[in-house]
């Protein structure tokens, strides 16, 4: 399923990503890859508040549709 209609505080892990190779270097280089881990912390609007890693990151609608977790 996208992130964008992933339960909010549940462990993920991300399975696909269907976004350009320019784009999935730079989300690779903040944490988001291919059996990677990610909690969605908030979700609204499209966007999405998520902790990879020790941070936390902000997607917007474009992106959150185009990383999909289990």
């Amino acid at each position: 399923m996208p992130i964008v209609f992933a339960p909010i505080n549940t462990p993920l892990r991300i399975v696909r990503v269907t976004a350009d190779e320019k784009t999935k270097k730079h989300l690779e280089s903040l944490g988001i890859a291919v059996n990677g881990n990610i909690t969605v912390l908030s979700s609204g609007g499209g966007s999405v508040v998520c902790r990879v890693l020790d941070g936390k990151l902000a997607l917007d609608h474009d992106l959150s549709t185009k990383i999909f977790v289990v």
